[in-house]
């Protein structure tokens, strides 16, 4: 049974989760779920300025989702406040002794499979779905550059699995948590996981997993609504530094129009 209340229930719970339902909001929601942890889950509607609220950006200067605020840190101190996915995957490993090996080669495994995610297949996906499906028009050398290299991407990893069952090793890590959501959207990628039989395997394992299915459930119907609109699409791709200023000065509720003079 899931553990996360959407909302900001906080009663008793140890986390909250500043969330929209996108693949690295789901490395954490996973990561959550397979780690026990009591959360409560805080939608940041992204497309509608939600990151640019002060409150938020107090937590991830950088508007972007997800953050957490730990309520009940280890040290018995205040609250402490985590943004970027992968420090956030670190932040509960460590947190729990959980997900990521004692010895000091089985964390430099983890970690180098964690950083290659966070700086090149999670990029490369996202760029590859934006070109594929959000352009406001078709640019042939963009989509064929992001969709071979995410192609490229999946060739290491699939080279990688050939001879163990998790990214890391005979162990499930935040490697794996941090990578699985990325695949997916693999047909949106323009990827086919039968072209690579040993990431196949391993991405069906995962998601054969009861937390990893809860935690991609997580915050589901947040995302019903109307397709990608213009003002969505100035939430997302539309930010300059002046822009993200005039809306962190005016709020979440004047930010289409800021993002948009900015």
């Amino acid at each position: 049974m899931a553990r996360a209340v959407l909302l900001g229930d906080a009663d008793g719970r140890m986390i909250e989760l500043h969330y929209w339902p996108t693949p690295n909001g789901w490395k954490v929601s996973v990561a959550l779920e397979e780690l026990g942890l009591p959360y409560s889950v805080h939608p940041v509607n992204i497309g509608r300025g939600a990151q640019f609220s002060p409150g938020f950006l107090a937590m991830s200067p950088n508007n972007r989702i997800p953050a957490i605020r730990d309520l009940a840190p280890p040290d018995g101190g205040p609250p402490i406040s985590v943004f970027e996915s992968g420090a956030i995957l670190e932040y509960l490993a460590e947190r729990t002794g959980r997900l990521c090996p004692s010895d000091v080669r089985g964390r430099a495994e983890v970690r180098q499979w964690l950083h290659w995610q966070m700086s090149g297949l999670g990029p490369m996906s996202g760029q590859a779905v934006h070109f594929r499906r959000y352009a406001p028009e078709p640019v042939a050398y963009a989509i064929d550059r992001y969709t071979r290299e995410v192609n490229r991407l999946y060739g290491v990893l699939d080279r990688r699995l050939a001879e163990r069952p998790f990214v890391a090793g005979e162990e499930y890590t935040i490697a794996d948590i941090a990578i699985a959501p990325w695949i997916v959207g693999h047909a949106r990628a323009g990827q086919t996981l039968s072209d690579f039989p040993h990431l196949e395997r391993w991405y069906r394992s995962i998601e054969a997993r009861p937390a990893f299915a809860r935690g991609i459930e997580v915050g589901k119907d947040l995302r019903i609504g109307p397709a990608m609109d213009d003002e969505a699409r100035r939430m997302l791709f539309g930010q300059t530094a002046a822009g993200v200023q005039a809306a962190a000065n005016a709020g979440a509720a004047d930010a289409a129009s800021t993002i948009k003079d900015g």
